[in-house]
């Protein structure tokens, strides 16, 4: 089971983000603050992070920056998702993974989760079924 580390402070984003991805079979820890983030990801050890930009005690870039150069963290995949949008301000700056801009589609961030831990979508041709005495059905 993948493990996503979630920092927004708007709760309703964060429930429905943590609700959805419950669903979808991942181990979800939340935070609504910036405070002791790094050590909350220590100790959880995330497959990936999902970072809001503009949280009323701190910055999001700032907290994927400190990730991005910490030993332990650095290769945590990073996603900032953000209604907050600033001529000149570069997301990928901050060393971020991906960027989604709020609103956004719960599938299209489900999608960029899978590829950026590594998860392949299943199709039809990949399935196999196997019956009561474990033999393969096509």
């Amino acid at each position: 089971m993948k493990k996503v580390l979630l920092l927004d402070d708007e709760l309703d984003i964060l429930y429905c983000v943590e609700h959805f991805l419950s669903l979808e079979k991942f181990e979800v820890k939340s935070t609504v603050t910036c405070h002791n983030f790094i050590n909350i990801a220590e100790q959880f050890r995330p497959d990936i992070a999902i970072l809001d930009y503009r949280l009323a005690d701190g910055d999001g870039g700032e907290i994927c920056r400190m990730m991005k150069a910490h030993p332990t963290l650095k290769h945590v995949p990073v996603i900032i998702f953000t209604a907050y949008v600033k001529r000149g301000l570069n997301f990928f700056d901050f060393g971020c993974d991906e960027v989604i801009i709020k609103p956004f589609d719960l599938e299209n961030l489900l999608s960029t989760i899978n590829r950026l831990t590594g998860i392949r979508p299943i199709n039809e041709s990949q399935l196999h079924f196997i019956d009561k005495a474990g033999r393969a059905l096509l």
